[in-house]
């Protein structure tokens, strides 16, 4: 996928989940307090959250679109991380306070402080909307987040399918408030909350990983060098290092080759890694092959710059 076409695809996801939770954070915020309903309300504020951190997200991921500078050799994209990590703290406050909420409502109805007596018909038809809606969403922004491994977008992903579960449990309190137990709606909102929660500290962990810089899996790793094993004159591989730029990566591989070739076969060899390595590794902007002489005295010891 070129650079254009993965920049147009992952605004149109921003773009759509910004649009649908306007729609629905004014929608679910509004016959939640007039349906009586905290499920729905709980819900409502996330969508209001969502709608913030979208805007910003969408900020970053214009400016990631620059190209590198001399201040900045490998670009912008590592702005798209920093997306991803504005996405999960909003998620992470959203939760916090839905809980607290919650909790709050929970207490009042056990302790006899509060008159609550179920929501409205139709904030049970919202909350199925939202999750049908949700659903689509969630489909279409995890399939484009496979596309163009950007992280911001993978990060909106896992909030769609947070506000799926998050719209099931509100039906679901809703539902049982309206038969009789009224302690069900605001406890829904609780268990909302546990959701949201969840994945805002997941949108951390990996957004945090890419920007300081974590290694590949294993699988990875393990595939890189089977790949380079498999190049004539490469020994063995000594070390494998990647760094995250958005989704591209620049890699920095370490070989042992025959201690007694000259420089200019290290060469031929490094060049043929770099070539295994660009035409397999998706998203890979550069490669750094340094080598080694093993099992014999070295002749000359060279490394690519």
């Amino acid at each position: 996928m070129d650079a254009g076409h993965r920049e147009r695809q992952s605004l149109r996801a921003v773009d759509l989940g910004l649009a649908a939770n306007t729609l629905l954070a004014a929608l679910k915020s509004v016959l939640g307090i007039a349906g009586h309903s905290p499920a729905l309300l709980a819900d409502g504020i996330n969508s209001v959250s969502d709608v913030v951190y979208l805007v910003v997200v969408r900020v970053l991921m214009i400016f990631a679109r620059k190209p590198a500078d001399a201040e900045h050799p490998y670009g912008h994209e590592r702005l798209e991380s920093i997306g991803a990590l504005v996405v999960g703290c909003f998620v992470l406050a959203t939760g916090v306070a839905v809980l607290l909420d919650a909790a709050r409502q929970v207490w009042g109805l056990l302790s006899g402080g509060s008159d609550y007596a179920g929501a409205e018909a139709y904030a049970l038809w919202v909350a199925l909307l939202t999750m049908a809606l949700k659903l689509g969403l969630w489909t279409l922004t995890a399939r484009i987040s496979r596309r163009t491994a950007n992280p911001a977008v993978a990060a909106l992903a896992l909030d769609h399918r947070n506000d799926v579960l998050a719209a099931g449990a509100a039906a679901a309190g809703i539902t049982l408030g309206r038969a009789g137990l009224p302690w069900a709606d605001p406890a829904a909102a609780g268990l909302v909350a546990l959701v949201i929660l969840r994945t805002g500290i997941s949108i951390l962990r990996e957004s945090s990983n890419d920007l300081l810089g974590a290694q590949p899996g294993q699988p990875m790793a393990r595939q890189i060098r089977e790949w380079l094993l498999g190049v004539p004159g490469v020994r063995e591989v000594q070390e494998v290092r990647a760094h995250s730029f958005g989704p591209f990566l620049v890699l920095n591989v370490t070989i042992g080759i025959d201690g007694t070739l000259s420089v200019a076969a290290g060469d031929a060899i490094a060049d043929e890694v770099e070539r295994v390595l660009h035409d397999r590794v998706e998203f890979l902007r550069q490669v750094h092959v340094h080598y080694h002489p093993v099992g014999s005295a070295p002749a000359v010891l060279g490394a690519r710059p």
